[in-house]
């Protein structure tokens, strides 16, 4: 049972959530009362304020909006700031978040996407930029060609931790090289013309941690090492490697503990030798 300062037992605290209609719509913050319960989690909480549709104040609202999948930290989609750090909403525990303020809880959407309604944001660009590095192993058919080449023990132990990505966005939101693009609307421009636009807008700017060290697994595969240069071209081109400040920030909030600075180094390395073989004429 979570204690207040004063040593009285918790029966219920209020969570503070950023909300917005719509997309471009002018944020604003509700209050509700939840009851407590041992074992909760954030998802179980906001499943708590859909069957209330009521402010603390007693104030009727709309059910807010959030994103989930899994609920076991997998998918990645239920990603938001929870009290002021982003993190995993499925695995983000009342209990302790109520550790440092027994009374209140505060939910907001991540920072560096685009809102489409209260807790739920685009998170395209993430994808987008999986494609500028071209992050997948390409195949000619599906014909059974037997066993590819192998890999080592020591191979598959440095693959495997940078392959438990979920594109979450966690670290996106907590670099402060990945910057959110803001572009006004054109009159008479359609949802997708809008969308198109912003997307060759982000084309131009960081890729961010996740995208590097995808590429970095993707040039360590046996067969996907083959457009090894194609991805150390994009990581070099615009808003590529060369953008990271090394923050470290990327690492500190992955919920994976995914090694992204040792992935941004060698990133960084082969970069430089693949320029430099260039300059020279090699391949």
């Amino acid at each position: 049972m979570i204690k207040d300062a004063y040593g009285h037992s918790v029966k219920s605290f209020q969570v503070r959530v950023q909300r917005q209609d719509a997309p471009g719509a002018a944020p604003y913050w509700q209050t509700f009362n939840v009851e407590y319960e041992p074992d909760m989690n954030v998802i179980s909480v906001l499943q708590k304020i859909a069957t209330m549709s009521r402010t603390s104040t007693g104030k009727e609202t709309t059910p807010v909006a959030w994103d989930c999948g899994c609920l076991e930290e997998v998918c990645g989609s239920c990603t938001m700031v929870i009290n002021g750090r982003v993190r995993q909403s499925c695995s983000a525990l009342v209990d302790r978040l109520l550790e440092d303020n027994p009374r209140e809880i505060t939910l907001q959407p991540m920072s560096k996407f685009p809102v489409v309604r209260d807790l739920v944001v685009d998170r395209s660009r993430m994808f987008r930029n999986l494609q500028r590095v071209k992050a997948w192993v390409p195949v000619d058919g599906y014909a059974d060609m037997g066993a590819g080449p192998r890999q080592s023990r020591g191979e598959q132990e440095t693959a495997y931790p940078l392959s438990e990505c979920m594109t979450c966005g966690c670290c996106l939101e907590a670099c402060p090289q990945f910057l959110k693009v803001e572009l006004e609307r054109k009159p008479n421009e359609s949802d997708a013309e809008y969308k198109q636009r912003c997307g060759e807008a982000y084309d131009t700017e960081f890729l961010g941690p996740q995208a590097i060290s995808q590429a970095v697994l993707f040039n360590a595969h046996p067969t996907g090492k083959m457009m090894a240069g194609d991805r150390l071209d994009a990581l070099a081109g615009p808003g590529g490697i060369q953008v990271c400040g090394n923050a470290q920030n990327c690492v500190a909030v992955c919920p994976k503990h995914i090694p992204l600075t040792t992935s941004i180094g060698r990133a960084g390395r082969a970069v430089t030798i693949h320029k430099i073989k260039q300059i020279f004429g090699g391949s």
